[in-house]
């Protein structure tokens, strides 16, 4: 079972990198687990270039009835499911690591703010020189924000979480909405509406060329304009973030009720979490798939812009969480069985090295995908890119277990944690240690 560890001695004398023995399994498990649907929803949306497409070219990949149930199956099932859980990890590790500081006698203010602040470099370079669609700087930006919650009460954060989680999804777009009408009238805000919109897909067009041109450097140059065109976002910008915000907020509470480190004391309530987290989710979730068939298929008509579609969009969220939640609850209720353990623990040297895996994933797709790599951007339907993904995950997965059978950190974890401690930090696994990655003690 994944239980929490008491502190060593040579733990309570400072702050140091927490070593493979002092970690909960399962928690890198469930990283592991999270990032892989991160890549293929990453993969789905962006990396093969679909979020620069026309509605008319996305649907052209899409015709084939494999491809429709895919799709389907990826809006349902995977799509905000998996970032949810990353987010909520996020969380929990914070929580973790203020347990950590206060049994030393320590603020941990000091040194995860300079965590926070290195995160944003990493982040901020691999939006510029990588993939637009990092989500690191975010994390590091909302991460200053959860600090503020490190001392308040259980019931504040969980109502901060919910509030956040529900209420922001609702209020924010009606913002957007309703405050240009009021300000300029109806059809003064149609009309920059509409502009508004325009500019968005011909900067989307204009990127989906750069990323298609052979040369590299047309490539990343286009990325990085995609990127600070959209870097400022406004109110769309301040809904993600609150929403981050309370993914943070909900794994920092779990983090303190020691849910996942003492699951054999929480089983039922994990077991509630599965139940009702499947049931809201996929009524929510399944709903608006269904819905959104309909008046594509014809069947329903509404304007997009309206507010029947502004409240439908509203109400995906806490579907998003819900089910993330379950996902969370089955990973974790299926560790405890011996047989399941060994199976989900493959995953767990992939959710320790998770910011390099992370980082790799975008290395390696903008290579499979950009016109200077292999050229396949645009031109995949939604299955060969899940192919393609797990075809480079399950890579991920077999280089992880190699990578730290050797070394203490992956590469990027070392460069995130000598920065943050301000020194090199030892690198190779000390002679002798036969701790192998996927069964770290638990």
């Amino acid at each position: 079972m994944s239980e929490s560890r008491p502190l060593s001695a040579s733990t309570a004398s400072g702050a140091r990198p927490v070593e493979a023995s002092e970690r909960v399994v399962l928690l890198d498990a469930l990283r592991g687990f999270a990032l892989w649907g991160v890549f293929v929803s990453n993969s789905l949306m962006w990396l093969s270039g679909r979020a620069f497409m026309s509605p008319e070219a996305v649907s052209a990949l899409s015709v084939p009835l494999l491809e429709q149930v895919v799709g389907a199956v990826y809006q349902l099932f995977v799509t905000q499911k998996f970032v949810s859980i990353f987010s909520f990890l996020f969380g929990l590790g914070f929580s973790i690591q203020l347990a950590r500081a206060e049994a030393r006698g320590d603020s941990a203010v000091p040194l995860y703010s300079r965590r926070l602040l290195v995160l944003f470099g990493i982040g901020l370079a691999h939006a510029l020189l990588l993939w637009t669609g990092d989500i690191l700087h975010t994390y590091a930006m909302v991460g200053f924000l959860l600090m503020a919650f490190r001392a308040r009460a259980n019931r504040t954060v969980l109502f901060w979480a919910l509030g956040l989680v529900t209420v922001m999804p609702f209020l924010v777009p009606a913002v957007i909405r309703y405050t240009p009408v009021l300000l300029h009238g109806a059809e003064a805000a149609a009309e920059a509406a509409k502009a508004s919109r325009a500019k968005d897909l011909a900067l989307k067009a204009d990127t989906l060329v750069a990323l298609s041109s052979e040369s590299f450097w047309t490539a990343q140059a286009g990325n990085a304009r995609f990127f600070l065109e959209n870097m400022g976002g406004g109110f769309r910008r301040v809904l993600w973030m609150s929403l981050i915000l309370g993914r943070f907020l909900l794994g920092l509470l779990a983090g303190r009720l020691l849910l996942l480190q003492d699951v054999a004391r929480h089983r039922a309530l994990l077991r509630r979490i599965l139940a009702w987290g499947l049931g809201v989710g996929l009524v929510l979730n399944g709903s608006g798939l269904v819905l959104y068939r309909l008046r594509k298929a014809g069947v329903l008509e509404w304007d997009p812009q309206g507010p029947w579609m502004m409240l439908l969009n509203s109400l995906q969220e806490p579907g998003y969480i819900a089910m993330g939640a379950a996902y969370v609850a089955a990973f974790a209720l299926l560790f405890q069985r011996e047989r399941w353990r060994r199976w989900l623990g493959v995953l767990t040297p992939v959710g320790r090295m998770a910011l390099t895996n992370y980082l790799t994933q975008s290395a390696v797709s903008i290579w499979i995908y950009d016109g200077w790599g292999l050229g396949f951007i645009g031109k995949l339907p939604p299955s060969r890119i899940v192919v393609i993904s797990g075809l480079v995950f399950a890579a991920q997965v077999v280089f992880s277990h190699l990578w730290l059978s050797r070394f203490r950190f992956g590469p990027a974890e070392w460069l995130w944690r000598s920065l943050t401690y301000g020194k090199a930090q030892p690198m190779r696994r000390p002679a002798g240690d036969r701790d192998a990655p996927g069964v770290a003690a638990s």
